[in-house]
């Protein structure tokens, strides 16, 4: 059975921890070293083979022509690459002179064209080299670096993307990232993707088209490039279709890693941009066919409250539909992605915890947003994950699939798929991640998605069947006599109120003529002004397995048996 989350041998980590960082470096600082040095001597060894010509090319020119022109004359020299370095040092040439090792290697930065020093900038690398020069340090740990082969030959753009992911997955594990921080593993993105892109198959299976896939809480990229990735091995070789990829980050640290990783692999890296998704879009313009994320739960909007609210009173902006309860920005999240589809069609796929399934009453901001996803027939499935399936959190998650273009068959219609069940253990635990979904495992949810029939794990709803109306109904208030007591103003004084919920479609009059006014007095009545609706989807009622008591006789058959067994054991000892 195939793995689909390979572990790459990361033992460099703790080597040069020990070597090099150790009670100079807190252990929840490694990460912060190690990983732009990682990003840095990667791009080195990628350039090794073309620094001369580059080299070459910039002692020719750099006189002659403006910035701006000398730009694109490096970026030919590289071969076509979107980078460059103009130093004439390298990392293992920087070893040769260790005492000058501080203005060389600042020069062998200064030398990286615009895009790497962007990067450099927000993994804020400046402070990092500063407090390895003021220790003493900075020539073990460029030695240290300098000895990792992470060339493309050694380590392609997949195996690589693997190396980032356990670098990431350790830092966040020393730094007690909360579960709402954790970024999402691959056998995970691997299912949101092939329950995302196959229905498209037939579709994306033509050269010359162009598709794009983008994520508004990226991360380190992970997700957008292994979607690109599933779509292409889902595609034939000579009908590959153009995937352009795009990503928004709040977090500086991870934006330089998913900003690295697409200057890396040919990507326009232009089109990963940092800032927070919610309060500073950076794709306001932009439509999208295909957009995938996980973004943080359980994590409060405060910060972005002012700006949310505002944007909320536009019947045109965002988050129109309601806002959330101020400490899960999830469903916020949610709204963003919607309004990122193109009128033509997209799908959208989510990963949630349970919260944004039923939190909220009626008349909330959760039921009614929830009330609008499902109202405007956009929700078309939900799958309930295994447990332990994350680096940092064991809770309960579903992937939610959105789309305004519904297949015939699906139309008006939710399929919720209970996949709680269809994993293995992980061979080895990482975190809190002790399952793994294998490839068989893909297969058979996304069967169970594409068979789109009513089984154990499968069930199907018309969408007003997660809808229901909160009647307020109110009993009349009496003086000793029995009698109705009423206001001034004509209306019956009120004794007691309580709520009743019916499934919408069910005639409130009959239902509160024939269940509650039986049980209640005689005169009540339904303050139809007050009446809510509210949508949730309570998943774990909807596939749960009633099972059968054994009858009063059944049990007294089986206490006999037991009894007389147990004289039997007993003359046997004693005979």
């Amino acid at each position: 059975m195939e793995q689909n989350n390979k572990r790459p041998d990361i033992g460099f980590v703790w080597r040069i921890t020990d070597d090099v960082l150790r009670d100079t470096f807190k252990k929840n600082e490694i990460g912060e070293v190690i990983l732009p040095f990682v990003v840095v001597r990667r791009i080195d060894c990628i350039l090794e083979p073309v620094n001369d010509k580059v080299l070459a090319a910039y002692n020719n020119f750099k006189d002659k022509v403006a910035d701006d022109k000398l730009d694109p004359i490096l970026r030919k020299a590289t071969g076509g690459m979107k980078f460059y370095n103009t130093s004439r040092h390298t990392l293992t040439s920087l070893l040769d002179d260790s005492k000058n090792i501080g203005i060389n290697f600042d020069n062998y930065l200064n030398g990286f064209s615009p895009e790497v020093k962007e990067i450099l900038k927000n993994f804020q690398f400046d402070k990092v080299v500063a407090r390895l020069t003021r220790n003493g340090l900075l020539y073990q740990m460029i030695r240290a670096v300098a000895a990792l082969d992470f060339s493309p030959e050694r380590y392609d753009n997949h195996d690589m993307g693997y190396v980032f992911e356990e670098l990431i997955r350790i830092s966040n594990e020393q730094s007690n990232e909360t579960a709402g921080e954790h970024f999402t593993p691959r056998d995970v993105i691997r299912l949101m993707s092939a329950i995302l892109f196959t229905p498209d198959k037939e579709m994306l299976n033509k050269r010359g088209i162009i598709r794009t896939i983008f994520d508004p809480t990226c991360g380190t990229g992970g997700m957008v490039n292994l979607g690109k990735q599933f779509i292409f091995d889902m595609c034939d070789d000579e009908n590959r279709p153009t995937i352009q990829t795009f990503g928004q980050e709040l977090n500086e640290q991870s934006y330089a890693i998913a900003k690295s990783e697409a200057l890396i692999t040919g990507e326009d890296a232009r089109n990963i941009r940092l800032g927070n998704s919610l309060s500073n879009d950076q794709f306001q313009s932009n439509r999208f066919n295909y957009i995938m994320a996980n973004p943080p739960y359980g994590v409060t909007w405060k910060k972005d409250q002012a700006f949310v609210l505002n944007e909320s009173l536009d019947p045109n902006g965002r988050f129109s539909a309601g806002t959330p309860r101020i400490s899960d920005g999830q469903l916020l999240f949610l709204q963003h992605m919607i309004s990122k589809m193109e009128s033509d069609g997209s799908r959208i796929a989510v990963v949630t915890n349970g919260s944004p399934l039923f939190s909220g009453s009626a008349g909330s901001g959760e039921s009614n947003i929830r009330k609008w996803i499902i109202e405007n027939d956009w929700l078309e499935a939900i799958v309930a994950l295994p447990n332990d399936l994350f680096y940092n959190t064991g809770i309960g998650t579903y992937i939610w699939f959105l789309t305004n273009r519904k297949s015939t068959e699906r139309r008006g219609k939710v399929q919720l798929i209970n996949a709680t069940g269809i994993c293995h253990p992980a061979k080895k635990s990482l975190g809190s991640k002790r399952s793994d979904i294998l490839t068989d495992d893909v297969e058979k949810i996304l069967k169970l998605y594409l068979d789109f029939e009513e089984n154990d794990n499968c069930r199907i709803f018309p969408n007003n069947y997660f809808g229901s109306y909160e009647l307020t109904v109110c009993q009349p208030k009496r003086d000793e006599n029995g009698k109705i007591l009423f206001k001034r103003n004509g209306q019956r004084e009120i004794a007691k109120t309580d709520t009743e919920s019916i499934a919408i479609g069910t005639d409130w009059k009959e239902y509160f003529a024939n269940e509650v006014l039986p049980h209640i007095d005689k005169d009540s009545w339904v303050d139809i002004s007050k009446t809510k609706v509210n949508y949730e989807i309570n998943f774990t009622r909807y596939f749960y397995k009633h099972e059968q008591l054994p009858s009063s006789a059944e049990v007294a058959t089986a206490i006999t048996e037991r009894e007389k067994k147990i004289q039997e054991l007993v003359s046997t000892l004693f005979s």
